[in-house]
C-alpha cells in the first residue's frame, strides 16, 4: 500500500496517556542532514493558520544528549528530550546519520512505547532505519531512499520494501523518500488530518506541488547497492548491468552464479530488495530511459540496445514503469529540457557510442557513456530530469508521472 492508501483511510487507534493528535514530536539526531530535519520543523511547526492551514503543537525531541551537530557543523540544541515523545500523537523521524550504525536504545524504545499508545510514527528518508531498528516495519511495507533500499532490505528482511515509491502510508507507520519526498508525505499527512484544502493551501506557503504523481523510478540510477561489493553476487550482478544490451534471462544469472533459479532468486532478494526479474526489467527500462534521453536512436534501435526482445515489450514494460510510452517521454524531456545541454549530452554520447551495429560489453557501452553524458550536462548532485516547474499547474505533465488515486 503506497501513498494515498486504503490503511490512511482506517480509523486512527485510540490515543492513550496524555498523547494528542495534534501535537507533533520531531526527533532529531547529531550528525543527521539539515534538510530532512527541517522539513516536519517547517510543515508543522510555523502557525500558518491567516492562511488556512489547521495549526499542530510541534515538540523538537532531542534523541542523544547534545548539543546536536548537524551537517555543515552547525550545533542544535533541542528544548526537549525523550520524555516529551509520550505527549505526541505523531512522531516524525525525519533522518538517521548513518546506515551502518544502530540508533541509541533509549530512542527506540521511546519509539516502540509511542507505537503502543496509538501514536502514528513518521520514519523521512533514512529515518526508516530507525523505525526498522525498533521493529515497527516488520511485515510491513516500507521505502526510503533508492540508493539505500537495497541496504534497508539486506539489514531488515523482513521488512518488505519497495523503492520506487515516494512515500508509504501503512496507516499507523509510514515512511518515505529521500529529501523532497519528505515534503510530499508531510503534505499527505495534514491531508489525511484535515483534508485536501487544508494541504493544498500548506503547499502554496511552500510553492510545492500539492500532490506529486509518480515515485522514484526516474531518478534510480546504475549505482550497485552499498555493501554488494563483499557478497559473491557482486560479479554477476556487474556482469548483468555491464550486458544489458545483450538478450539473457535470470536462468542465465543463476547459472553464472552456479546456483538454482531458487536459490538465486532467494539471495538476489536478500541482496537487493528486489526479485531478480523485476530487477532486470527494471535496468533495461533505465538504460532506455538515458538513451531516450541523451542519444537520437530510434525507439526500434533503443529496444535493441537495452536487450529487449521487440520494441512492442520496450514499449509494454516501459510504459508500466514510467507510464508513458518512449517517443512520448522523449518529446517531453526534449520540450523541457535547454537546447544547449540536449546537445552537449548528444555530443558526449556520440563521442562514446558507435551509430552504427551493437554495443559491446565493455566499459564505455551506450550506458555509461550516457550516464557520463547526463552527469557532465547536470552536474554534480543534480538530476537529469526537470525540476520543480514540471508540476506547475496549466503544463503538461512530465510523462512518467503517475496519477495519485
Amino acid at each position: 500500500m503506497s501513498q494515498d492508501s486504503a490503511a490512511a483511510t482506517e480509523a486512527a487507534r485510540k490515543l492513550t496517556g496524555r498523547r494528542r493528535r495534534e501535537v507533533v514530536a520531531v526527533l532529531l539526531f547529531s550528525g543527521g542532514p539539515i534538510f530532512e530535519s527541517s522539513i516536519p520543523l517547517s510543515v508543522f511547526g510555523i502557525d500558518r493558520q491567516d492562511a488556512g492551514v489547521p495549526r499542530y503543537r510541534l515538540l523538537v525531541c532531542g534523541g542523544e544528549e547534545g548539543p546536536l551537530r548537524t551537517t555543515g557543523g552547525l550545533e542544535l540544541t533541542a528544548p526537549y528530550g525523550l520524555e516529551a515523545i509520550s505527549r505526541a500523537g505523531t512522531v516524525v523521524v525525519p533522518a538517521w546519520r548513518s546506515i551502518t550504525s544502530p540508533p541509541p536504545a533509549e530512542a527506540l524504545d521511546a519509539l516502540r512505547r509511542a507505537h503502543e499508545e496509538g501514536a502514528r510514527i513518521v520514519g523521512l528518508c533514512t529515518g526508516a532505519f530507525v523505525l526498522a531498528a525498533a521493529g515497527l516495519l516488520d511485515g510491513r511495507p516500507a521505502t526510503t531512499h533508492w540508493m539505500y533500499a537495497p541496504t534497508l532490505a539486506k539489514r531488515y528482511p523482513s521488512v518488505h520494501v519497495d523503492p520506487r515509491e515516494l512515500f508509504v502510508d501503512d496507516g499507523d507507520v509510514l515512511t518515505s523518500a529521500g529529501t523532497a519526498a519528505g515534503i510530499d508525505l508531510c503534505l499527505h499527512i495534514v491531508r489525511t488530518d484535515h483534508g485536501t484544502e487544508a494541504a493544498g493551501a500548506l503547499a502554496r506557503r511552500l510553492v510545492v506541488p500539492p500532490r506529486r504523481s509518480g515515485g522514484q523510478e526516474r531518478y534510480l540510477d546504475r549505482s550497485l547497492p552499498e555493501e554488494i561489493g563483499s557478497d559473491p553476487l557482486a560479479e554477476v550482478v556487474a556482469w548483468a548491468l555491464e550486458h544489458l544490451h545483450e538478450q539473457f534471462d535470470v536462468e542465465t544469472l543463476a547459472a553464472r552464479a552456479y546456483m538454482s533459479r531458487r536459490t538465486f532468486d532467494r539471495r538476489f532478494r536478500s541482496l537487493t530488495g528486489s526479485a531478480p526479474l523485476q530487477w532486470l526489467i527494471t535496468q533495461r527500462v533505465l538504460q532506455a530511459q538515458r538513451l531516450l534521453e541523451t542519444s537520437d536512436y530510434s525507439v526500434d534501435e533503443v529496444a535493441g540496445r537495452c536487450g529487449f526482445r521487440s520494441p512492442v515489450a520496450l514499449r509494454g514494460h516501459f510504459r508500466r514503469q514510467l507510464g508513458s510510452s518512449p517517443a512520448a517521454y522523449r518529446a517531453a524531456y526534449r520540450a523541457r529540457r535547454p537546447q544547449g545541454v540536449a546537445e552537449s549530452a548528444a555530443t558526449v554520447v556520440e563521442t562514446m557510442v558507435p551509430s552504427q551495429g551493437p554495443p559491446s560489453g565493455r566499459r564505455g557501452s551506450p550506458l555509461s557513456a550516457a550516464a557520463v553524458a547526463v552527469a557532465a550536462s547536470t552536474g554534480p548532485g543534480e538530476h537529469s530530469l526537470p525540476g520543480p516547474d514540471a508540476y506547475v499547474p496549466g503544463r503538461p505533465a512530465l510523462p512518467g508521472q503517475r496519477s495519485a488515486p
